[in-house]
């Protein structure tokens, strides 16, 4: 028992730069997934992207930070591409996001021009690496509290309130003058910024960007939303502080991800876990709810 606490604290720091980093995804996927009521697929796809243009580009020669910029604008190209799909072409949102997907699988190939590149943090200055945690959990944590205070303020100017009306109330939105494609294009385009940029570091965190590095992103990304909301929902009310707790989620799940490893479970089941994890906490709320008329039924009964 000893021996297993040792390993997880030892495996903390790890975590805790992996959940950072994939909450910024989070934040991505909750400016849609909540703020815009769309299902979007395509994060599985742009994180992967926002991998690939942060490495190439290190590759080239360019600077870190300007790679990161770049893959952030990248991410936002495919949130472009699937706003436009729906908004333009009347696509359904999850198959424009799945179409955004599919096409973003061979960009990356294009990009990377094989499965895979590495970059090493001996022959490159990166801005975060795996070998030192506790600098890389110092460099996300700052990242984040520019982000959320970025995006706090842009959702209380207009053009971010017509963003969260839309996804709001649509209808009520268009009868006030919003355009509301241009609004979900808009948002499409923010969240997968954000997933962009989080690819970017990941790919230098992990050393490496590959084209199947964003396989079940979304997953991850909605696991963090749903675990912030259930366990923080009722004490964050302020944006700033909900798109906080999205990130307290990610670090959650990549916790308990680093104890159910040390307990055994196969590195193939994974995803498995993550679906059930995600499954349980999106089904809570009507179990709490099925639980409480159960009572007042019985209650009612004995009255």
């Amino acid at each position: 028992m000893t021996a297993f606490l040792e390993s997880l604290l030892r495996a903390l720091p790890g975590s805790a730069a992996q959940g950072l980093i994939w909450g910024i995804m989070a934040i991505g996927v909750y400016v849609t997934y909540r703020m815009l009521d769309y299902a979007d697929l395509t994060v599985d796809g742009s994180i992967a992207t926002g991998g690939a243009v942060c490495v190439m580009l290190i590759l080239g020669g360019v600077n870190p930070w300007f790679a990161l910029v770049a893959a952030f604008a990248a991410g936002a190209i495919a949130g472009l591409v699937t706003g436009l799909l729906h908004a333009v072409f009347g696509i359904p949102p999850i198959l424009s996001g799945i179409l955004s997907q599919l096409a973003l699988y061979s960009v990356n190939m294009r990009i990377l021009g094989k499965s895979n590149q590495a970059v090493s943090v001996d022959k490159y200055s990166l801005i975060l690496s795996s070998r030192e945690n506790m600098h890389a959990v110092l460099i996300c944590a700052v990242a984040i509290a520019v982000l959320i205070g970025i995006l706090y303020w842009f959702f209380g100017t207009e053009m971010g309130s017509a963003i969260r009306a839309t996804g709001s109330n649509p209808n009520m939105s268009r009868s006030q003058g919003i355009n509301t494609n241009r609004m979900k294009i808009l948002g499409l385009s923010i969240s997968n910024g954000l997933v962009g940029l989080s690819g970017g570091l990941l790919a230098q965190y992990s050393g490496a960007a590959d084209v199947k590095m964003g396989q079940g992103a979304i997953v991850i990304g909605l696991a963090a939303v749903i675990i912030g909301q259930v366990i923080f929902g009722k004490l964050f009310r302020n944006t700033a502080i909900k798109f906080l707790s999205v990130v307290f989620g990610a670090i959650l799940y990549y916790i308990v991800i680093s104890i159910v490893v040390r307990l055994g479970l196969s590195p193939t089941d994974l995803k498995m876990f993550s679906a059930i994890l995600v499954a349980l906490f999106l089904a809570l709320p009507s179990i709490k709810e099925s639980i409480k008329s159960a009572k007042m039924m019985r209650q009612g009964k004995n009255a």
